[in-house]
């Protein structure tokens, strides 16, 4: 049995990657912004719930102090961000640099005295960083920070393994299963496999990182060749 933290568990990949391990038999923390929906979700797949705000932080030590030895770290918390240039929303440009690298980083310096040599770190980044759209201006931005911080964080952490994955489109997430058909369609036509990532790939891909004890400082890419289409 291993001891898994999930920052970002209450929905989406980060949910269904803390259910699938919850039910394989580990102890598993997960975080929300939410009080009340991540207990809700935790006792739903057999997990503890905790509140964390990524975009707070300096609350951050607090909302992790009563947890225990963890031997897997999953940084999973995303934040939706439209913000363009011509347009640009600095608060929301703010907002989400500070979750997702301040934070996550900040995530990391807390736990790091409770793994072991043997544990392992997986962040998530995204496509965005490779083919970015009108409207990523922030997200392109931190996504493509991830590989910075990976690579700095496997050197600062050694022995303890770090990697990355970045999901493509993947069809079946609760923003993606909102898009038009018609959308959804056009993306699989320009995928060399013809069909989307699934969250179940992308869980399995997160857990592949974690478990193979000779992948380190790795980007790992799911998304079915999109980016060659």
């Amino acid at each position: 049995m291993s001891s898994v933290l999930v920052v970002g568990g209450t929905s989406g990949i980060g949910r269904e990657f803390a259910r699938v391990r919850a039910e394989r038999g580990d102890e598993v923390v997960l975080t929300g912004r939410d009080t009340h929906r991540a207990d809700t979700v935790a006792k739903e797949i057999g997990a503890r719930g905790l509140a964390l705000d990524l975009a707070r932080p300096q609350e951050i030590a607090g909302a992790l102090a009563d947890v225990g030895h963890v031997d897997h770290l999953v940084l999973a918390g995303v934040s939706r961000d439209e913000n363009r240039v011509t347009d640009y929303d600095i608060a929301a440009a703010l907002h989400l640099v500070t979750l997702k690298l301040v934070g996550y980083t900040e995530v990391v310096h807390v736990m790091r005295p409770r793994m072991d040599d043997e544990g392992a770190i997986v962040l998530f980044g995204g496509q965005a960083k490779e083919r970015p759209y009108p409207g990523a201006t922030t997200v392109a931005t931190v996504n493509a920070g991830i590989r910075g911080l990976v690579h700095t964080l496997a050197v600062e952490l050694a022995p303890i393994r770090v990697n990355a994955v970045h999901p493509g489109v993947v069809g079946d997430s609760p923003y993606w299963r909102a898009k038009p058909a018609e959308v959804l369609a056009g993306l699989r036509a320009g995928t060399p496999t013809g069909q989307l990532a699934t969250v179940a790939d992308v869980v399995d891909a997160t857990d592949f990182l974690l478990r193979n004890r000779s992948v380190n400082a790795v980007e790992l890419s799911v998304d079915g060749g999109w980016l060659l289409g």
